[in-house]
């Protein structure tokens, strides 16, 4: 029962980023694909229906982390609280660019709300790959299974860690490049004429800005974390997901050349999956490592509900999701098709 809502959070997790980072991605490429207003409003008509609805994954999986692992939540939400406000704050502001742009019809104001749209959808993204790297490498966790760190120190992995040293920039940065490919290659899909080229165009560039930072990324983790590639690679189905998404993704370019636009983002999302997934995988029973000592990590067994709460929980869960899931079927099916410049409809924020 620990492993499967081990699953199911890191299922869920995935799906969000997966979902809200193509909102991310075209948010940070939002002002170099888009040169005017009406193909600014071209791309907020392509994620208008689905931004708000894709925030919902990361809120399951809050619910779910609190409800299946109370001390790791507790832990999380304590040690990590700047960033998290900063994060929350982020994702504010986010909607509110999205929302508001519409509500004057001031070039001035709607330069401020894309700039603002653009500037969270960037520290968002880095943000949320310096979180996923501070997971990989590991916290101060003590005995009351509580930790304390700031934001940074000296930028560096030891003695005094800070949740920014150059190992958690740098895999935020690799989050960022991977994420804004991610939201390029969803306006590849999803729009036409001019924004489209320049999608195609962005995506190719950023396509080789991630292999530098991926290898990059993966040989700081060697040495800030040995343990976690090493369970990436003796671990059989970690290491088949990470080749099936090293696959899909030098697929991607190849895709780029054909004529069905959703190829290549069906190749960044079985990217994303493969490699979250393979994370995951690697770092289980793990929740939150600790630093200290390796037996002060809180993993699916020590920080687990009761048997009674887990056992309960399995039976609601199921109906909750497959409500969740019914809406964004029905959602993203509506609004399937390009989105046209020319023809923008109830959802252009004008």
């Amino acid at each position: 029962m620990h492993a499967l809502w081990y699953t199911l959070l890191a299922l869920m997790l995935v799906v969000y980023v997966v979902l809200d980072g193509f909102d991310f991605g075209t948010g940070i490429i939002f002002r170099y694909v888009a040169k005017s207003d009406e193909e600014r409003r071209q791309i907020l008509s392509a994620i208008g229906p689905v931004w708000d609805g894709n925030e919902v994954w990361l809120i399951a999986a809050g619910g779910t982390l609190f409800f299946a692992f109370p001390r790791a939540y507790a832990a999380g939400f304590s040690g990590f609280y700047m960033p998290l406000i900063i994060l929350l704050w982020l994702l504010v502001l986010r909607g509110l660019a999205i929302e508001l742009r519409s509500h004057e019809p001031y070039r001035l104001w709607h330069d401020f709300w894309d700039t603002t749209l653009q500037f969270a959808s960037i520290l968002t993204a880095i943000i949320l790959g310096a979180a996923f790297a501070n997971l990989i490498r590991g916290v101060p966790l003590r005995t009351s299974g509580y930790f304390a760190v700031p934001l940074f120190t000296n930028l560096l992995t030891h003695p005094y860690i800070g949740i920014l040293d150059y190992y958690t920039i740098i895999a935020g940065a690799f989050c960022l490049v991977v994420l804004a490919l991610h939201g390029a290659l969803f306006l590849v899909w999803k729009t036409d004429g001019a924004v489209r080229e320049r999608s195609i165009h962005a995506a190719r560039r950023m396509w080789w800005v991630v292999i530098a930072l991926e290898i990059i990324t993966y040989a700081l983790t060697a040495v800030v974390q040995p343990d976690f590639l090493a369970s990436l690679t003796v671990r059989v189905w970690p290491l088949i997901l990470v080749l099936a998404a090293l696959a899909a993704f030098f697929y991607i370019p190849v895709s780029l050349k054909g004529s069905n636009d959703l190829v290549p983002f069906i190749g960044s999302v079985v990217f994303i999956v493969g490699m979250l997934t393979a994370a995951a995988g690697a770092l289980f029973p793990v929740l939150i490592t600790s630093t200290i000592n390796p037996s002060y990590s809180l993993t699916a067994y020590n920080a687990s509900a009761g048997s009674h709460g887990l056992n309960v929980g399995i039976v609601w869960w199921p109906i909750g999701i497959a409500l969740a899931t019914g809406y964004f079927v029905f959602v993203y099916r509506s609004m399937s098709g390009k989105r046209s410049a020319g023809k923008i409809d109830e959802y252009s924020y004008k």
